[in-house]
């Protein structure tokens, strides 16, 4: 009977340490289950947000200011503030389209095919990257290859890599918060492997129940004589209900 006893006293302890070893590997989310808890914290129905961009130069830095108005990834409306230069000028897409408005001529003109590429006001983003709201998980297949700590964060690194084809970025590499699912640094390539830009983020508050970098700043590794771009997000607020009419071409010159 002693040895009876024994040997389930053994069995159970058994059971236990193996519990105990694949706890850790359970609380491990999958790297698609990372991308889905970013998708939560940065995409939304629609929002509303002021934003200044500050690129800087070798010799001086400007800034310009926003507002925007966006519902999903394939509506947006953005003003230009300021400065007098840059004011009144308005951005509009719809779908896959996009038309800029100038005060200063009073013309709109539609932004199309190579020139999506072109740099948005002299700035380390392009058209591209304004346009693309897409949700990572609709765009991206994703793989954990890491852990690297990020400004005192503990971050995961994720390789991400396109399942789509019309996408700006072949591949990205992404640095997790672990706690918060925020990014805090990603590289953006080309599809021969090349990096194309770099952006850091920072300023990461909670609003509204989800985590959000409020400064990204980005570099345009190709760009010659760019000391970079700070986009800073100055107000937004989620899930507003936003007129229709914004949404046109009329709009643009109103």
């Amino acid at each position: 009977m002693k040895n009876k006893g024994l040997e389930i006293k053994i069995k159970r302890a058994i059971t236990l340490l193996f519990a105990v070893a694949a706890l850790p590997l359970q609380a491990q989310p999958t790297a698609d289950q990372i991308l889905e808890r970013i998708d939560r914290n940065l995409s939304s129905e629609n929002r509303v947000f002021e934003s200044s961009m500050t690129i800087h130069g070798r010799r001086s830095s400007r800034t310009i200011t926003s507002k925007t108005y966006a519902v999903g990834d394939k509506r947006s409306f953005t003003e230009y503030l300021s400065p007098p230069r840059e004011e009144g000028t308005k951005m509009l897409k719809l779908e896959e389209q996009l038309w800029i408005y100038s005060p200063s001529t009073d013309r709109t003109i539609q932004i199309s095919g190579h020139m999506l590429r072109q740099s948005v006001m002299g700035s380390d983003l392009s058209y591209e990257d304004m346009m693309d709201d897409r949700k990572l998980t609709e765009t991206y297949n994703a793989e954990v290859v890491g852990t690297e700590e990020i400004g005192g964060r503990d971050c995961w690194i994720l390789q991400l890599s396109g399942k789509v084809d019309d996408l700006a970025y072949a591949s990205r590499r992404l640095w997790v918060d672990r706690e918060r699912y925020v990014p805090l640094k990603e590289e953006l390539f080309a599809k021969s492997g090349k990096l194309l830009k770099r952006s850091e983020m920072s300023d990461v508050e909670q609003i509204e129940g989800r985590w959000f970098p409020r400064t990204v700043f980005y570099r345009d590794m190709l760009k010659q004589g760019s000391e970079g771009t700070e986009f800073r997000i100055t107000d937004i607020r989620f899930n507003q209900e936003i007129p229709d009419y914004i949404f046109s071409k009329a709009a643009l010159k109103q």
